[in-house]
């Protein structure tokens, strides 16, 4: 669902009662839940798979001149090492639970209040829409629920690769249109084309089950102008940030931590600022509003593919993001009914500790062999 464009609340939200049941059945822990949501909600779906629409794969883009499918060879790589790392883990977890004889637990598995999950979620820069879950009145086949995901996918690389670079695109080196190129505009571009034309796929292979379809776009449209927001003020603080006479100082022991591989100094920043902020999203357009032309300069002074540089940036955001402080953990314990003590171990070993080691084999393998 994530690696289709659905946001990681709205997976977390839809997702557990499904994990709850399961758990249940199978007598597993329910303190793993959150963990197990984590691994495929917060990780290799959300920075690593080349194609994914998430805003931690759009953000660097126009930085970087890229495609939603920048480095897919090592993006791939990178999200299978963060797939088995997270995967081995949890069943070590499991199979540790059993030996100890723990089971589910009595925990009940009651949905959190729809106001609370607002309020946490707006903390993170997401607004869940102000509908209230209706009744189901029939659910579509499996070929057709996935097929609007599917489409997302294969839409973006059609228009990233095929549709738009044929276009006549000539006019945007004028200043009416900005001065810009085709290749910083391309890949935003392919991800909102993507994301209108599934929307318009899902409304009309569901026209029936959308009980009151105005009401439905009404408040998808609202809950979208808070992150909306969100960014652009990131970007906006990260603009005043450079502005200051320290920064000078700070930009110049950043850059230079990695030595003269500017792949570490960039990772180092991007997650130390997700850290800082306890958002992705956050992490990466602070660092890259601030310092994505440096990085961009020194890639091309190293030699180094911009497409590299988007791959690195964007599973880096991956890392300590994940602190207990993020709005997505506190959110998705409070929707699990768990607290940090009781499962947050769990989350930093798949969601954390996995994506860094993840990240540390991107740098080392794209810093041998480049780009693929």
């Amino acid at each position: 669902m994530t690696y289709g464009g659905v946001s990681l609340f709205v997976v977390a939200f839809a997702v557990f009662p499904i994990a709850a049941a399961l758990f249940r059945k199978a007598d597993l822990p329910k303190r793993l839940i959150p963990g197990t949501i984590a691994l495929g909600a917060f990780t290799f779906t959300m920075t690593a798979l080349p194609g994914t629409p998430a805003i931690q794969n759009a953000i660097p883009m126009p930085f970087f001149g890229t495609s939603p499918f920048a480095a897919p060879g090592l993006g791939i790589l990178t999200g299978l090492v963060m797939l088995g790392l997270g995967q081995a883990w949890l069943t070590y977890r499991a199979r540790q639970a059993r030996t100890a004889g723990e089971g589910y637990g009595d925990q009940e598995s009651e949905p959190t209040p729809h106001d609370h999950l607002r309020e946490r979620a707006a903390g993170e820069g997401f607004d869940l829409a102000e509908v209230e879950p209706q009744p189901r009145t029939g659910l579509p086949s499996l070929p057709l629920a996935l097929l609007p995901i599917v489409m997302v996918i294969a839409l973006n690389l059609a228009f990233t690769a095929v549709i738009i670079p044929a276009m006549d695109t000539g006019y945007l080196s004028d200043p009416t249109y900005g001065a810009t190129s085709i290749e910083s505009v391309r890949g935003v571009w392919s991800v909102i084309a993507a994301l209108v034309l599934s929307i318009l796929l899902l409304i009309a292979l569901n026209r029936q089950r959308l009980q009151d379809l105005t009401t439905s776009l009404d408040s998808g449209a609202n809950a979208s102008l808070l992150p909306i927001f969100n960014t652009a003020s990131l970007v906006g603080f990260g603009s005043v940030i450079a502005s200051l006479a320290a920064f000078d100082a700070i930009s110049a022991w950043v850059t230079t931590a990695g030595g003269d591989n500017p792949l570490i100094s960039l990772a180092i920043a991007v997650n130390l600022l997700a850290g800082m902020t306890g958002s992705a999203s956050g992490g990466m357009s602070i660092a890259l509003s601030t310092l994505g032309d440096t990085y961009l300069a020194m890639g091309q002074a190293a030699g180094i593919s911009p497409d590299l540089l988007h791959r690195v940036t964007a599973v880096a955001t991956g890392g300590l993001d994940a602190l207990p402080h993020n709005g997505a953990v506190i959110t998705l314990l409070s929707i699990c009914g768990l607290t940090h003590r009781q499962a947050y171990l769990d989350i930093a070993a798949v969601a954390v500790i996995g994506p860094i080691i993840s990240l540390i084999l991107l740098i080392v393998v794209g810093s041998l062999v480049g780009s693929f």
